[in-house]
């Protein structure tokens, strides 16, 4: 690509999605933010775990890198020169934790997922979102069919460790699929839906709490945490995006928490 064709933008991270093994020698990690303009923008593919550790981002800092529209037919997709992340600040401090990331994040706010596949069904965008579920019905733990990386994929992710020196872990597979199902704040949404959680925080937090409580123990921590708390102590709300291979398929790609106020709760208990 031509050196005209990057230009440097100032973003948000406000997602990130477990790595998985890529097809072109290492692993990746799918990215959202939200640019200085306010505007959705999909970074894809992040080598996350190889990046240098000035260059490791959290969620809801700022970083600043060069890009450019990808390939990706997908109007929010942009490639990243990841050797120009700059990480700009710490991220947004806990003395304003939620109240902060909502001044970002709440103009994208949309009124559900139905009227995301719609607009998509009419404009072919959005294919990033946020809006917040009527209601939570429940947390799906799936087994996976192929607990254990393919061959090809063990290749890949072998082939990234023989060039990278470091002593890093190897990427953990997730034997299990996570759904989450709701319902939409929408007349028109009358069978709900259930949507795949790939978000880093929810994959992370089963290798933890594996590790540290056992194959049978986890569960109840998990469910606790992802299950219960959502629906009951938070005002869960979902970030979302369509799959490239699947242009009309969406997932979850990350989930955004803060405690439901006191009058939220007493609105639900009055229903």
């Amino acid at each position: 690509m031509l050196e005209e064709n990057w230009e440097r933008q100032k973003i948000l991270i406000v997602v990130k999605t477990y790595p998985t093994p890529a097809n072109r020698g290492t692993e990746v990690s799918c990215t959202a933010g939200i640019t200085e303009d306010g505007q959705w923008i999909r970074l894809f593919p992040i080598p996350y775990r190889f990046l240098s550790d000035n260059q490791r981002f959290k969620k809801y800092q700022w970083i600043e890198a060069r890009v450019m529209k990808a390939s990706d037919p997908r109007v929010e997709s942009y490639k990243i020169d990841t050797d120009s992340i700059e990480i700009l600040d710490e991220p947004i401090p806990a003395s304003n934790f939620w109240e902060a990331r909502k001044n970002h994040v709440f103009p994208l706010k949309s009124v559900s997922l139905c009227c995301l596949q719609e607009t998509r069904r009419q404009h072919r965008e959005p294919t990033l979102g946020f809006f917040r579920p009527k209601r939570i019905t429940s947390l799906d733990i799936v087994p996976e069919d192929n607990p254990e990386w393919s061959e090809s994929e063990l290749s890949i992710l072998n082939q990234a460790s023989f060039f990278d020196n470091s002593s890093r872990e190897s990427l953990e597979k997730i034997p299990y699929k996570f759904y989450y199902n709701f319902e939409c704040d929408d007349a028109n949404c009358l069978r709900g839906h259930r949507l795949s959680c790939h978000d880093w925080e929810i994959n992370e937090a089963y290798r933890k709490w594996h590790r540290q409580y056992g194959s049978v123990e986890w569960e109840e921590k998990f469910r606790q945490r992802f299950e219960h708390e959502m629906i009951e102590r938070n005002d869960t709300h979902f970030y979302v995006g369509t799959i490239a291979a699947h242009p009309n398929s969406w997932i979850l790609v990350g989930l955004f928490y803060p405690r439901k106020s006191v009058t939220l709760q007493q609105s639900l208990f009055d229903l």
